[in-house]
């Protein structure tokens, strides 16, 4: 069985939000006319129309804008690539719901949402720092 993972994401507009996911360092490519691919690591995410999500589904779409459906958590490298990133996010047009900071002393992490108002989550650990068992 294969180990990789495949996320399904509805969007509003697949060519804006593949230039966001462009803009912040995750390549998007567009696939066919209705669907764009982004792969981070051993990871793919692909960006669907709302409807075409819908009808993939067979469920509506969660409204982001009242609700999450998800977190989606990248690991970094650094507490700067952690701030290196949200800057990168800013500008491009995502909104922060979690600005950089520390956790328990040795995890740094920051939220935002993309375009469409899905949520990610930012996460460096520093295992170094972190208590023992």
């Amino acid at each position: 069985m294969s180990q990789n993972i495949w996320i399904n994401l509805p969007v509003k507009d697949v060519v804006r939000s593949s230039t966001f996911f462009n803009e912040i360092g995750f390549p998007a490519e567009n696939v066919g006319s209705v669907r764009a691919k982004l792969t981070i690591d051993q990871t793919t995410i692909l960006l669907f129309p709302d409807a075409t999500f819908e009808q993939f589904t067979g469920a509506k779409i969660t409204d982001t804008s009242h609700s999450a459906e998800v977190i989606l958590s990248i690991g970094t490298e650094s507490r700067e690539d952690v701030d290196t990133f949200i800057q990168k996010v800013e500008l491009a047009g995502g909104s922060i719901f979690g600005k950089p900071s520390e956790t328990d002393g040795w995890m740094y992490g920051a939220g935002f949402a993309d375009l469409d108002g899905h949520r990610w989550n930012l996460l460096y650990m520093d295992e170094s720092q972190m208590p023992k068992a």
